[in-house]
């Protein structure tokens, strides 16, 4: 029977016989193809389980070119352990010995770290080939490698021949993974002026500790290390180490304990600082001075790196405005070894006229091209602008979509062309997470959640949640398109559901159910315009049943909406009734009855009558964010300034500001300073009450040490609910300074560390409704025992008594922050210096997630 292969070689004779006749026309140039082979032409030696025509397959003719080429071939399928050939009388003789041993199937046991199919991408032993020791062998080293890779250096690796008929045999490679062995210790030689916990802090390799079951950034990897190193140099670059340079980088493996030793020598240099700036244009057109404006250093300042790069990218971006497309922006620097400055100038000219012929994306198996490019303000056929180009990878490299990013240039068809190629390695951006965590304000909470940063490749974040918790659940649908309307505009929704229940800091409970648009436009790199427009529905019910009696003390026909107490009430007696049992007498030797069993104040019962609140509002934020590292700040700035006005639609009418910012400065190098501002406002528009719902209520997020909702106006007619009564305000502003620091003792990579702090705020100004004696068919304000003295039975006051001091409350306290691999967790525990005198305090503040 003949093969495949036979029948291809000869389709492939007929098809040049065919062509060779089409070119009968031009007999100088024509060739006489080559006889076809056949059993007379192709004799096989040797050959037992290999049949001879696959063997003749490799032949496409009997001369010598042709002839070595098929014994490379043939010797290249490792079916064979010698191939030769001769070619006597016009025939070709081809003597093979075959390989004792074919490959059946390689497998691969005692592993589960990684799957077979990982593995055999990794060695080079292959089925239907002959075994080839030498070549077992070296697939040990590789699939030991690839162990080495995730953390497993002390793998072993072994193979074995399982014998079959007709000479074939399977090829096992048996593999004990072992424990990991990741990097045990990561040394630093030559650092004097930067500390190596610092170091340390600007690394992504860690040390193995007690958390290394948890994390894979303690397993040794080289294109990891050398980012890492790139980010060390960055680092002594932005604060003035201009000589900064890494001599060398030894990683030695040891046995006990096994692990990786990393040791970066280094040398840093002395502190520049900046001795002048000039800023030359060599256009004719373009004022020197005119460009001043754009840089971002001045005489004084310690010398800084990425502050020279945002100066060329500003000084680029003006040119380009100007009209100068081809200008090419030059920093130098002038060192003085002796004084420790450097003298920097700006040197603009007009660059040579070279435009971009073509750009080649390269690499992404998902993100889609015009994903990459659009991070580029520039394309094929403009000016090529070195600077943009840079801005155009730094933008990449943000996003997160990719591991890798690697923009080259090469000449183009013409010596005023080139051709830019982008090329990237796609990362995955989706996860599915199980998380939970506690705080004093949720309780217990866990949240289920679908994120997506780069949803089917097109740039987009989508995220899915549900949560659940002891005192809230919710659900959310979230989304961005980072490029709306082909701008550079961030526009996306959020369509969410919230509830609260009753727990001693709040008698009520609340839903929240709604939408919100927003844009974002970017003015700067730090500077951010987000309008908005939001719709939601909220209601506030009080509950009452045995468990919570919360609204046991008022007919709630015209205060909750529902039949809570009968409307054949007793008529004598102080009677009052407890949902579940029915109307009961007050004990006389407890003293129980329906205000001290937990009362809800009559305002917020008022506010769970009027039913849902539709709330339709417009606003806009301002944010600043200069911030240096979002997961772990040490420098930088951020602000938001918030304003909303709620009345198209809807019943709520309000105007409302808030703003908070934050101020970060490294102290030492070790030591971090936060100063934080907050306040904000709402009023009523049109005059009126302002509902309930839409009040402040503020509690540690403001000043800690205090309880959720425990400053503020209070409604303290009842002494007994206090507590569960606060009311909320209209006026609030706040500040806190902080230090954090190392734990000292403790590795860094367990990502511990302490901070100290003092907090000073105040929340005021409840403009809600007071006298809800209509409300209850009164003429006045009844107290509870007036109430009593006409119906018999014990009711609530009708009339709210409201504290709403003005005081400055403040507090001082320790803090344990943890940058865990179950999220970020911190512990407060704050003292009340000053206080309202109804304030309710709570000196441990915990908020907590995980991600599992």
């Amino acid at each position: 029977m003949h093969s495949f292969r036979d029948c291809f070689h000869a389709l492939l004779v007929a098809a040049a016989l065919l062509f060779g006749a089409a070119l009968s026309c031009a007999p100088a140039a024509a060739q006489i193809p080559a006889a076809p082979v056949n059993e007379q032409t192709v004799v096989v030696e040797g050959a037992s389980r290999v049949e001879a025509p696959t063997i003749r397959s490799y032949f496409s003719g009997t001369d010598q070119a042709s002839v070595n080429r098929a014994v490379a071939d043939l010797s290249a399928t490792g079916m064979f352990s010698k191939v030769s050939a001769k070619i006597v009388d016009g025939q070709v003789v081809v003597t093979v010995v075959e390989s004792t041993q074919i490959i059946n199937r390689v497998a691969f046991e005692g592993g589960n770290k990684l799957k077979s199919d990982q593995l055999a991408v990794e060695v080079q032993s292959k089925p239907r080939t002959g075994f080839d020791k030498a070549k077992a062998d070296a697939d040990i080293d590789r699939i030991k490698g690839a162990y080495k890779k995730i953390g497993l250096s002390a793998a072993e690796v072994s193979y074995r021949l399982v014998q079959l008929p007709n000479g074939r045999v399977d090829l096992v490679f048996t593999i004990k993974e072992g424990d990991k062995t990741g990097v045990r210790e990561i040394r630093f030689v030559g650092n004097k002026a930067i500390s190596s916990y610092r170091l340390h802090g600007l690394m992504e390799t860690s040390e193995m500790n007690f958390l290394s079951w948890l994390k894979t950034s303690d397993v040794y990897d080289p294109d990891r290390l050398a980012k890492d190193q790139e980010a060390i140099r960055k680092y002594y670059m932005k604060n003035g180490y201009a000589d900064f340079r890494i001599t060398n980088t030894d990683v030695v493996y040891q046995n006990d304990p096994a692990g990786y030793v990393i040791t970066i020598s280094m040398e840093e240099g002395a502190q520049y600082h900046v001795s002048g700036v000039t800023v030359t244009s060599r256009i004719p057109r373009v004022d020197s001075r005119s460009l001043d404006q754009f840089v971002t250093l001045r005489a004084g300042d310690v010398y800084n790196a990425t502050a020279v790069e945002k100066t060329v990218d500003s000084l680029a971006r003006e040119m380009a405005r100007l009209g100068y497309a081809f200008s090419d922006v030059r920093p130098h620097g002038e060192r003085d070894e002796a004084t420790h400055r450097i003298a920097l100038s700006f040197t603009v000219d007009d660059g040579p006229r070279v435009y971009i012929e073509r750009i080649d994306v390269v690499g992404n198996t998902r993100t889609r091209d015009y994903v990459i490019r659009r991070e580029f303000d520039i394309g094929e056929g403009d000016p090529y602008n070195h600077a943009l180009v840079e801005r155009g990878e730094r933008r990449l490299n943000r996003l997160g979509y990719f591991k890798k990013v690697h923009i080259s240039t090469r000449p183009g068809s013409t010596s005023d062309r080139v051709i830019v190629t982008i090329e990237v390695e796609d990362q995955a951006t989706g996860s599915v997470s199980l998380s939970g965590g506690y705080s004093t304000i949720a309780g217990f909470l866990a949240e289920v959640a679908f994120t997506e940063t780069n949803f089917l490749g097109r740039g987009q974040y989508v995220k899915l949640s549900v949560t659940e918790g002891q005192y809230s659940s919710g659900w959310g649908v979230y989304f961005t398109e980072p490029y709306f309307l082909d701008q550079r505009l961030a526009a996306g929704f959020d369509v969410f559901h919230t509830a609260t229940n009753p727990n001693e800091w709040a008698l009520y409970e609340t839903w929240t159910t709604g939408v919100n648009l927003r844009l974002g436009i970017p003015i700067t790199d730090e500077f951010t315009f987000q309008p908005n427009y939001s719709i939601y529905e909220s209601q506030i019910g009080v509950t009452n049943t045995s468990s919570q009696p919360y609204a046991d003390c008022n007919n709630p026909t015209n205060l909750v909406g529902g039949n809570y107490i009968p409307t054949n009430a007793p008529t004598t007696n102080s009677y009052y009734y407890l949902p579940g049992t029915g109307w009961v007498q007050p004990n006389t030797t407890t003293g129980a009855n329906c205000l001290n069993n937990g009362q809800a104040s009559v305002a917020i019962k008022q506010a769970a009558a009027l039913g849902p609140v539709v709330t339709s509002l417009v606003g806009y934020s301002l944010i600043w964010d200069g911030i240096d590292d979002r997961k772990n700040p040490t420098s930088g700035a951020y602000l938001n300034f918030h304003q909303d006005v709620a009345g198209l639609g809807g019943e709520s009418r309000f105007l409302r500001e808030t703003v908070d910012g934050k101020y970060y400065y490294p102290l030492t190098d070790d030591l971090t300073g936060l100063v934080r501002l907050q306040g904000g406002q709402i009023a009523e528009i049109g005059g009126g009450n302002l509902p309930l719902i839409d009040n402040f209520n503020l509690g540690p997020t403001l000043v800690r040490g205090f309880a959720p909702g425990g400053l503020g106006p209070r409604d303290i007619s009842d002494p007994y609910s206090i507590a569960g009564n606060g009311l909320g305000g209209t006026t609030y502003f706040g500040g806190s300074a902080e230090i954090q620091f190392p734990i000292l003792g403790l590795p860094k990579e367990i990502g511990l560390k302490g901070a100290i702090f003092a907090d000073a705020g105040t929340l005021f100004g409840y403009q809600g409704q007071t006298n809800f004696s209509n409300v209850l068919g009164y003429t006045s304000c009844l107290t509870p025992a007036q109430v009593k003295a006409q119906s018999g039975l014990i009711w609530q006051q009708s009339c709210l008594q409201v504290d709403d001091e003005t005081v400055i409350r403040s507090s001082v306290g320790a803090s344990v922050i943890w940058a865990s691999p179950l999220g970020p967790i911190r512990v407060d525990y704050a003292y009340a210096v000053t206080k309202g005198k109804y304030d309710q305090l709570q000196a441990l503040n915990f908020t907590g997630g995980a991600q599992f």
